[in-house]
């Protein structure tokens, strides 16, 4: 079986989790979890991070610790539900916006939902390991007092090409450019520690806070439990983050394996692949593309057939029936990515001869 996006181990993982076993540290603290933390945080350029239980919590913290409840939240209308979900755990109204040409967040469409909706912020989901055109959303947001929410869960490792700074090119990675941004590590991502993420923001204060609020808000009374407020149970394990270790040190070799085996099915296919802003690197976590004349549904089933696993795009947030009756500015470029797409296999031990018979395998269906 191909398998869409499957675990990669660097092979260092097991024996960090054997010492995180002899030290007895199995709980959300130990060395693991905060060498993991500074991975990320040396890594990104980032000035903290906090890692938690996956990317959908490290979102529900992040609206937490800026205090968005009971407002109303822009957010992509092209993506998972992870990025939307929680929007309502602080009983907040998803506005959803339509993409542009790159498949991200069209910020015309969010200047016209920002002049007729109160929004407080914006949810900024960077896709498939490529990121959204951020510049002029980061400027928008700040003009309108409205903070800025980066979901990069599936970009760790795409950056901008900001600029010159000191005769050298500043790169800037996605998900450290807003309020607060967060990555997954769920066990299709680039990189895996089975479930689990991490919250980043240049802003410790936030860090510390959503930090506090992951164990359950204890107070720090060592002679009874103390709590004020509500808290979550959101740390990550120190065995996750073990594996979390091994896995950011193979970052770049995965990021460049990605990026080959998306060269490789352009150069077997002749379709409309998804599009790189220019100034960036992706990841191309996931190759994905639209079919000029083919039915993708069918295509995906025939690969099924042939034990190859795909996936439609995201299935637009407004056509789900969760969300019958939300606002949503749009342009028609979502419902047609995902009537027309397919994520292909993108694993990072395919070889190029698995690539060629999987397009051999699409052109004649």
């Amino acid at each position: 079986m191909i398998y869409l996006s499957p675990p990669h181990m660097s092979g260092k993982e097991l024996e960090y989790v054997k010492k995180a076993f002899e030290s007895n540290y199995i709980a959300p603290v130990g060395e693991f979890v905060d060498r993991f933390e500074r991975s990320i945080i040396d890594y990104t350029n980032v000035k903290s991070a906090v890692a938690v239980c996956n990317a959908t919590s490290g979102l529900h913290l992040a609206l937490r610790v800026l205090g968005i409840k009971d407002s109303k939240v822009a957010v992509s209308n092209f993506t998972f539900i992870g990025s939307v979900n929680p929007i309502l755990y602080e009983r907040n109204e998803p506005i959803f916006i339509d993409v542009d040409k790159y498949w991200h967040m069209d910020v015309e469409l969010l200047e016209k939902a920002i002049k007729e909706d109160d929004i407080k912020a914006v949810i900024l989901p960077h896709i498939y390991g490529q990121v959204a055109d951020i510049k002029p959303i980061l400027e928008l947001c700040r003009k309108n007092g409205i903070y800025l929410i980066e979901d990069a869960a599936e970009s760790l490792g795409a950056y901008y090409k900001w600029g010159i700074e000191n005769e050298k090119l500043r790169v800037v990675f996605s998900g450290t450019i807003g309020e607060i941004g967060v990555y997954s590590f769920n066990g299709n991502k680039l990189l895996t520690t089975s479930s689990g993420g991490v919250l980043v923001s240049n802003n410790e204060k936030l860090v510390e806070k959503a930090k506090f609020l992951s164990t359950q808000a204890k107070e720090p009374d060592f002679i009874e439990y103390v709590h004020k407020e509500v808290g979550f149970n959101y740390r990550m394990s120190n065995i996750l983050a073990a594996i979390g270790v091994g896995q950011m040190e193979v970052i770049e070799e995965r990021i460049a394996k990605k990026r080959e085996i998306f060269n490789w099915y352009k150069e077997f296919l002749d379709e409309e692949f998804m599009p790189e802003l220019k100034s960036t690197r992706g990841t191309r976590w996931l190759t994905t593309l639209i079919f000029k004349n083919k039915n993708p549904f069918k295509i995906m089933k025939k690969l099924r057939e042939n034990n190859i696993e795909s996936r439609p795009l995201w299935n637009p947030m407004h056509l789900q029936p969760l969300f019958k009756g939300a606002k949503a500015y749009l342009n028609g470029r979502s419902e047609e990515l995902f009537k027309k797409g397919l994520c292909l296999p993108s694993g990072t031990r395919l070889t190029k001869n698995q690539v060629k018979e999987i397009c051999e395998i699409i052109q004649s269906s």
